[in-house]
């Protein structure tokens, strides 16, 4: 692995950077007052992704996509981590399952999307199965040669501006030596479709104007057109096209860690108490350690978990070791920064107390950390028989 970053890569950080600095920041305050993004705002930030060649960078340039590999995505988002989700949502990154879209499918939903005309979200939770994707209530069954949809979905992120639903179901259950195990299925599903309705979701404390939504089916009718890979093949299109989404949620982590940082580090230097800079307190200055060694651990494990991917490795150890300590990393580095301005921290006048209320859902959506800690202990236990 090389330590050093690419005159290209060099380009992606420097360029997202700026636009985020440019574009993002100056937004920022308006979207955490009204807890909403206009949809003028939105476009104006899409189009200008679009005018810089930024548009579905996780795509491969096949299909119109800006073809970064695993490392140089991970290095974008890691900038993107820096501003407002509810603003960066419009710098435009598709889900990658797209890519399994065959036939019509193409040019009614990969194509849209990648171009930046049309907008997906991705549905899978529910309110009686978040991490437990097997346990999914919401089902489809066979009627006349078509699909009849029932069920709820919540907690859809982003869903509120989206065209379109990457919608997971179960369509059959299956006799096992461990007991019943259903089979899931994706269905592509246009906002709109008859017997489908995307209603508000949940006020939250993290990301305002980032909103989730709620999705209910009832005999919602599809066609086998509108499913995404392989009837049955559910988990089988998840785990080639998802299995990646963790190293968003840990880089974007380390972006939004650094600019916590940042203004802890100016804030020690310039802030004086019985006359000198409290940077110069054993109190304050040991903080300001423990928050970089802790931040560059962090990018380094992300930036590693997506180089394996590059490389063919396996990863998902990797990848679940860099969410889980990103994350709570997150969490606390925003907090310790947060003390190095003791109250003023907490003002409104600064960002810090949203850093602080945005990070907690870090360590929920895209696997909890405990699911993170299952994962990484069976990877090391299973090749001893444990």
């Amino acid at each position: 692995m090389q330590f050093g970053l690419t005159e290209e890569q060099e380009m992606i950080v420097s360029t997202v950077r700026s636009f985020v600095e440019t574009e993002i920041y100056p937004l920022e305050d308006e979207v955490e007052k009204s807890g909403h993004v206009s949809a003028e705002m939105g476009k104006a930030i899409r189009d200008k992704v679009l005018e810089m060649g930024f548009y579905a960078p996780n795509f491969p340039e096949s299909v119109g996509g800006g073809g970064l590999n695993n490392l140089e995505f991970a290095l974008l988002e890691r900038e993107l981590g820096r501003g407002s989700m509810a603003l960066t949502h419009f710098f435009g990154r598709p889900q990658n399952i797209l890519m399994a879209c065959e036939g019509d499918q193409v040019e009614r939903y990969l194509m849209p999307a990648v171009r930046g005309e049309k907008m997906d979200a991705l549905a899978m939770t529910e309110p009686d199965a978040g991490s437990d994707v097997r346990g999914m209530s919401t089902t489809a069954r066979r009627a006349g040669g078509d699909w009849i949809l029932n069920g709820t979905k919540h907690f859809i992120s982003g869903g509120d501006h989206a065209d379109f639903f990457i919608v997971f179901v179960a369509t059959g259950v299956d006799d096992t030596p461990h007991g019943p195990k259903k089979r899931i299925t994706c269905f592509l599903v246009d906002r709109g479709h008859p017997g489908f309705e995307v209603l508000p979701g949940y006020a939250s404390v993290s990301h305002a104007g980032y909103h989730n939504v709620i999705l209910k089916f009832e005999d919602c009718r599809l066609s086998d057109a509108h499913v995404l890979g392989e009837v049955d093949g559910g988990f089988e299109v998840m785990n080639t096209w998802l299995y990646a989404t963790r190293i968003t949620v840990a880089t974007m982590c380390v972006g939004r860690a650094r600019r916590a940082f940042d203004y802890a580090l100016h804030y020690a230097a310039e802030r004086k108490q019985f006359g000198k800079q409290i940077g110069k307190f054993q109190g304050v200055s040991f903080k300001i350690a423990d928050m970089i060694t802790e931040i560059d651990a962090a990018d380094w494990l992300t930036l590693a978990a997506a180089w394996r991917l590059d490389q063919g490795l396996p990863a998902n150890r990797e990848i679940a070791s860099a969410k889980l300590y990103a994350s709570e990393m997150l969490a606390r580095v925003t907090d310790e920064a947060i003390q190095v301005y003791g109250g003023m921290g907490l003002m409104d006048d600064l960002p810090l107390a949203r850093f602080w209320r945005d990070a907690r859902v870090e360590r929920i959506w895209d696997g909890t950390s405990e699911i993170q800690r299952h994962i990484i202990s069976r990877d090391l236990l299973r090749p001893l028989g444990g």
